[in-house]
């Protein structure tokens, strides 16, 4: 494992958003998701493509909190512009789980 300095890990933004619109990526290699994410006023909305099919449905994400890096630069995923990367871990079967606050915090909150 590679090690970090502190500065390194603090150039991160980690922020909560709620998940307000997720549909079908039909457009997408692997099966995916678009995320529209909201992280409040000061950060605002963002979309973000997410390979978590295999644990989610589209209706159980809708409100869902979400822990996401919003200062990647945006990048082009097939016909959408991702704006924030959404985090999650891999299982033992390598389907990808969310990376969650387990209390409701507010949108935009950091990562402590």
């Amino acid at each position: 494992m590679d090690m970090i300095e502190w500065d390194d890990f603090a150039k991160v933004a980690l922020r909560v958003g709620r998940i307000i619109t997720a549909e079908t990526f039909k457009e997408a290699r692997k099966p995916a998701y678009i995320l529209t994410v909201d992280f409040g006023e000061e950060i605002g909305i963002k979309r973000s493509s997410a390979q978590i099919t295999a644990l989610y449905t589209l209706d159980e994400l809708i409100g869902r909190q979400v822990v996401a890096v919003v200062n990647f630069p945006k990048k082009q995923i097939g016909p959408i512009m991702s704006e924030c990367l959404v985090t999650g871990f891999h299982n033992e079967n390598g389907e990808v789980a969310l990376c969650v606050p387990d209390k409701r915090v507010p949108l935009g909150t950091k990562l402590a």
